[in-house]
């Protein structure tokens, strides 16, 4: 029987970062990290898009607000320190009618309440910052948003936790655990803390130790297309206005930390946690009890279901995707984005009495345990500064 310290399940960039952060604080600790798959970065930490959020889309009163700006200046700092290559595209949000001027008013305002560096521009501000941008009246420039590769930045962070001390155990899932230890196939380890950080499986692991029981997983599936266009021809992100109601960005066109161009991604409702296409990852079981949940989702006063289900699932057609961001680059035609990007899961929770999406960062504590249960975007953006959060308070 092994021992260690602490042990944090799931090897993503969000546990990763709360080894290095508990090795930062508590230095020569024993911290194991279990991931069930054989390599890093195979899950949403290595199929997100790399933006480096600058924070100016949540309540000031939220956690992503108190964490996104910070973990957007720690994730810099750590890409600095570890050569990983960081490019400064910036972000314009763009309007497309008039009625959504109101709502671009509102982002600018939590913007500046979370102290973020923003600026409202005109018309011609956006020519000048991204020619092929097109907006109704006003955009929004962010000049601290950047990109970079996200699979990088978890490998550097397994580096680094390396070099702490720690030891990330790879192909080693956790299939059961309680307070003080936790099983895998081949050997059971003793623990002081258990930090839960397994991503689509958060709820599944938080319900061995009887916490978030009324929370489960409603998984959703992004797509991406890259642009065949030379690197460099788009230079910012250039993002519609959200829909306040739901806790997706909508469909928006990136830059890649080597200048290619790509559309997505999409917020499709996926009947299994592993959906990256085929039939991989299915499984039957876990199926059924996700579409038990969407009758519940439905009928939720939260969100527009409806309205939700009917844009998205269209978006499976790759013209009809690219069609959608051309109302914000007008240049933009189906014929140039032929090439499918990776598809990613977000795992997004869901609280199932009032059928509601979590909006915010959801952590739960439990008799020896801490349990991320939603670390949806921008939590890539957030890891260094959301570990720093957590290990601080256990």
């Amino acid at each position: 029987m092994a021992a260690s310290d602490v042990i944090v399940i799931g090897g993503g960039v969000v546990g990763l970062a709360l080894a290095d952060a508990w090795l930062a604080r508590h230095p020569g600790s024993a911290v194991t990290v279990l991931d069930k798959e054989p390599h890093l970065a195979a899950h949403a930490s290595g199929r997100n898009s790399g933006v480096l959020h600058a924070g100016f889309y949540y309540a000031p009163d939220s956690l992503k607000a108190q964490l996104t700006r910070r973990g957007n200046q720690m994730l810099r700092a750590f890409c600095d320190e570890r050569g990983v290559d960081v490019r400064d595209t910036g972000k314009v949000v763009v309007t497309t009618s008039a009625e959504q001027l109101p709502r671009l008013d509102d982002l600018y305002a939590r913007g500046i309440a979370n102290g973020v560096p923003l600026e409202m521009i005109d018309e011609a501000g956006l020519r000048e910052l991204e020619p092929l941008a097109r907006t109704h009246g006003r955009a929004l420039w962010s000049p601290s948003t950047a990109v970079a590769d996200p699979a990088a930045v978890v490998h550097a962070l397994a580096d680094r936790v390396a070099e702490r001390g720690g030891q990330v155990l790879l192909g080693m899932p956790a299939v059961a655990a309680g307070p003080g230890w936790v099983r895998t196939p081949t050997e059971t380890f003793n623990t002081g803390h258990i930090i839960n950080a397994a991503g689509l499986y958060a709820d599944t692991v938080a319900h061995w130790f009887g916490v978030g029981e009324d929370y489960r997983m409603l998984p959703f599936k992004g797509l991406y297309w890259y642009s065949s266009w030379p690197a460099g021809r788009l230079q910012r992100h250039v993002y519609p206005v959200p829909d306040p109601r739901n806790p997706f960005l909508g469909v928006h066109l990136t830059v890649t930390v080597h200048g290619r161009a790509k559309v997505g991604p999409t917020a499709i409702p996926s009947l299994w946690r592993e959906d990256y296409g085929g039939l991989g990852g299915f499984n039957a079981r876990e199926s059924a009890q996700i579409a038990g949940l969407y009758p519940r989702f439905a009928r939720s006063p939260h969100h527009d279901v409806p309205g939700l289900v009917r844009t998205e699932l269209p978006k499976y057609s790759r013209r009809y995707l690219v069609n959608q961001a051309a109302a914000l680059v007008p240049s933009v035609r189906p014929q140039d984005f032929r090439e499918r990007g990776r598809p990613g899961v977000r795992a997004q929770l869901l609280h199932v009495p009032t059928g509601k999406l979590e909006m915010d960062f959801v952590v739960r504590g439990g008799e020896r345990s801490t349990h991320v249960l939603n670390a949806v975007s921008p939590a890539w953006t957030s890891s260094l500064a959301m570990a720093e959060w957590i290990v601080a308070r256990i």
